[in-house]
């Protein structure tokens, strides 16, 4: 991806927005399906976000010592939206769009760590959040496709988590 015409705090303020939008649609998910697997999933991966969210802040305010991040309402890199039209929107159609963000995550990081050659360390942990992306894809697609071949096994099993 060539981010070359985009200003370093355009791309930071983009991947901080990327990574809110990520955690909130992984939470709302989470709430809304029954199914108490899934549910976990998805709770781990706006934890995961969450955290990639505070990197991404962090470096902004190390590249802008004392300014605020003022989320923009739209990203000025043009990256996928996931947009959860409404409660009858299939968890699958949801996973599908997630999917696809989460690649496109991972190619925009590895843009953005070449804006880091001469700091190596800031530009290994882009590459590691990247890569980190790919293994949420990797996830999602599991997901996508038990939600396929099982959409109405947003069922709870009450007694799943009792032991011996």
């Amino acid at each position: 991806m060539d981010l070359k015409i985009y200003s370093l705090d355009d791309l930071l303020l983009t991947a901080i927005k990327a990574e809110v939008d990520s955690k909130n649609l992984y939470a709302k998910l989470s709430n809304r399906v029954e199914n108490f697997m899934l549910k976990e999933r998805l709770q781990f991966l706006s934890g995961e976000e969450a955290k990639h969210q505070r990197f991404f802040t962090s470096l902004y305010h190390e590249y802008n010592p004392g300014k605020e991040v003022s989320m923009p309402s739209k990203t000025p890199v043009p990256l996928p939206q996931i947009i959860i039209d409404s409660d009858n929107t299939p968890v699958s159609k949801v996973l599908e769009s997630a999917m696809q963000a989460e690649k496109t995550a991972y190619d925009f990081y590895n843009g953005i760590a070449e804006r880091f050659a001469e700091k190596p360390d800031i530009k290994k942990m882009v590459i590691y959040i990247a890569s980190m992306e790919m293994g949420h894809f990797k996830i999602i697609e599991i997901e996508k496709e038990n939600a396929e071949k099982f959409e109405g096994f947003n069922m709870e099993w009450p007694l799943m988590h009792v032991g011996p």
